[in-house]
């Protein structure tokens, strides 16, 4: 995924038979107190991270931030508009006034949120009683199963890797509130600190809503131990990133002979897909463990574990002092951010959640010009013509790879903006109440998923990113890259810019998902989306060559003292960020070769290309979300997005003219060679 930025054009050029373009490089941006070949992104950035330091509110600030905050106010405005007028009962119109209106009542959520709540959990306090444990297990979990509550194990309906065009059942690790295993077996002193904050967190939400203090920390006990045991036998990040070793197919008795501790019957009749023949066992390692959990965990202890992911789920959206509980520990202890954001914001993530494409509908309609796409999709043709020639030129790949890597490219499904068919919410209700609103946007969710694509083929035409989201995506299974409307904005992407700074910044995106496709993971896909071998064998140990040279680089980076980067969990966005570039430069030369752009400010057009790059990624951050984003995120983070690319990309030493005398020079035998 790309994040995006907001820069503002301060000077123009004439290019030859044209009109007058921006520059689209705002110059207040750089910081000369420092020389591109000593530090690169301080130089055309430091400027920038002065000028937008930290609040209260954020972990990490950055140009994306910049944007997405434009957006809020858009999205504000369109559901201000909607929200003051007086709407059909049951239209769309009133399902996002009322669901934006349910989040921001204040006054409803304190003092009517205990009724919701109690409907929803089924219990007062602590209940020992076997019946009453019994009883809730067999019927007030399978509902929340169904209201998108987490349970020990996840379930998602997808494309069959290794058959697209069909839909295939998924069974995947799950259970860890914490989202990974890492925070759960690492022994490093921060680790031990956020375990322990844990323990506090849930212990104080059980105690704020009427559980005694031993019971309290009797459920936080119970959860810990069986979070801790899943995670044990739970896969990392960085193992999850193998296609192959995570695609386990099965036939539906073969699930049921081979994994008999789990009532499949049971979880399937439940979410009403009764008729399942065939699943994929993402890890089967950490089902086992389920099993066993299941065997020997007291039902008094399951009963907490999911209770305690029901409250958990909730807590954002009822009273306030549920909301400062979670912020606490997820904002605070986990990214390091000191105030929590205004309710406003919160609303506005609420209606984008739960009605994102309707919501969609009237953003594209007000801010998506036709001609902004049209724009789009003939960069986005160029981009697959440069990466054609960047193919055609490798000495690494065989003809015979060359061959299939140029279908692949010639069959990407590109989509641009929006969908060509919106999603149907006429079946989801919408009342006054946040809680009940969020629970039925869960369970609607999930009806959907199942009635769209259990026992169905793909849908090609199904966007997995909202037109209002700062985005843009890659997807191996279906051989496609979207941009949506709202990355196709000034000044990231600006109609007024010239190509020196489109080509940089919207280009860059361009060719990092047109990368992915051919990444240490996109290109284990052919071009049908099926996870199959196309390269020849020695095709596939001189691409494994070149990528550790990628992996090893970013290994040795220090982040913060005592802590690296994870070279094996960032490689394929490393990857896709040195192919965007490379990619990029060469459709921006062939953009410009008959009409060179002029010189700006001083600066080179070549040169303002890496500057409008480096500018995607200027960003300030706090040590919390450093620490976090190396455990669990796959993206490299925005200082050496820049650092880390730059001494492998030949034209920006040609552009700023680097030498080995300069920190920044990597000798040309060390740099990565794969574009």
């Amino acid at each position: 995924m790309i994040a995006v930025v907001t820069l503002t054009a301060m000077t123009a050029a004439c290019t030859p038979g044209s009109k007058q373009l921006a520059s689209g490089i705002d110059l207040a941006n750089l910081d000369s107190t420092y020389l591109p070949g000593t530090d690169f992104y301080m130089y055309a950035t430091g400027g920038w991270q002065k000028a937008h330091p930290l609040t209260a509110e954020y972990s990490r600030f950055g140009s994306f931030d910049v944007l997405q905050e434009n957006n809020n106010e858009r999205l504000r405005s369109l559901i201000d508009s909607v929200a003051a007028r007086q709407n059909e009962a049951g239209s769309i119109e009133q399902k996002i006034a009322d669901l934006y209106n349910s989040a921001m009542d204040s006054v409803k959520l304190n003092e009517d949120y205990r009724g919701p709540l109690q409907e929803f959990l089924h219990c007062e306090g602590y209940q020992t009683s076997p019946e009453v444990t019994a009883e809730w297990l067999s019927n007030v979990w399978p509902r929340m199963q169904r209201q998108g509550v987490s349970g020990l194990y996840g379930m998602y309906i997808g494309a069959d890797e290794k058959d697209s065009k069909n839909n295939l059942v998924y069974i995947n690790q799950g259970g860890l509130t914490l989202g990974q295993k890492d925070y759960y077996v690492d022994q490093d002193p921060k680790s031990q600190e956020i375990r322990t904050a844990y323990r506090k967190y849930i212990t104080g939400l059980c105690l704020h809503h009427g559980f005694d203090e031993k019971d309290a920390v009797r459920i936080a006990e119970d959860v810990m131990r069986i979070e801790t045991r899943i995670a044990f036998s739970s896969k990392s990040r960085t193992e999850l990133r193998d296609p192959e070793a995570n695609y386990n197919k099965l036939s539906y008795d073969e699930l049921k002979q081979q994994f008999a501790g789990i009532d499949w019957d049971g979880f399937f009749r439940n979410l009403d897909m009764e008729g399942v023949t065939e699943v994929c066992l993402g890890q089967p390692e950490a089902i086992r463990e389920v099993e066993k959990v299941l065997r020997e965990e007291t039902p008094e202890a399951l009963q907490n574990v999911y209770l305690w992911h029901a409250l958990n789920m909730v807590s954002s959206c009822i009273d306030d002092e549920s909301r400062a509980l979670n912020f606490d520990f997820y904002g605070k202890v986990m990214s390091g951010k000191e105030e929590d954001r205004p309710r406003w914001k919160r609303a506005v993530a609420a209606v984008e959640s739960g009605l994102g494409e309707a919501l969609g509908q009237l953003y594209v309609a007000r801010y998506f010009p036709p001609e902004a796409k049209e724009r789009m999709e003939r960069l986005v043709a160029n981009l697959q013509v440069a990466l054609g020639e960047r193919i055609d030129v490798q000495d690494w790949m065989s003809d015979e790879t060359k061959k299939v890597a140029r279908e692949k490219l010639d069959a990407f499904y590109v989509k641009v903006g929006y969908p060509d068919k919106w999603k149907d919410y006429s079946d989801l209700p919408i009342g006054d109440s946040y809680l009940n609103n969020m629970l039925a946007v869960g369970e609607w969710e999930i009806k959907d998923m199942v009635r769209t694509k259990f026992n169905k083929p793909v849908d090609r035409d199904e966007w997995y990113m909202t037109p209002q989201t700062v985005n843009a995506y890659y997807n191996p299974t279906t051989n496609e890259i979207c941009f949506p409307a709202g990355i196709l904005q000034p000044p990231f992407f600006d109609m007024q810019a010239d190509d020196a700074f489109n080509y940089g910044a919207i280009g860059v995106v361009i060719g990092h998902e047109m990368t992915h496709g051919f990444d240490d993971q996109g290109s284990k896909y052919d071009k049908n989306g099926n996870l199959v071998q196309w390269w020849t064998e020695e095709d596939t140990r001189r691409f494994e060559e070149r990528i550790q040279v990628m992996r090893a680089f970013h290994d040795s980076i220090e982040v913060l003292p005592s802590l690296h980067a994870n070279g094996s969990l960032t490689l394929g966005e490393n990857m896709a960020d040195h192919g965007g570039l490379m990619v990029a430069f060469q459709a921006f030369e062939n953009a410009t070769a008959d009409a060179p752009l002029p010189d700006i400010d001083g600066f080179t057009p070549e040169q303002r290309f890496f500057l409008a790059y480096a500018n995607v990624w200027g960003q300030n951050i706090r040590d919390e979300e450093i620490r976090k984003r190396v455990k669990s995120d796959p993206h490299q983070l925005g200082m050496w997005r820049v650092n880390g690319q730059m001494p492998h990309i030949d034209a920006w030493y040609e552009a700023f003219g680097i030498t080995e005398a300069d920190p920044m020079f990597v000798p040309k035998a060390e740099r990565v060679t794969i574009w």
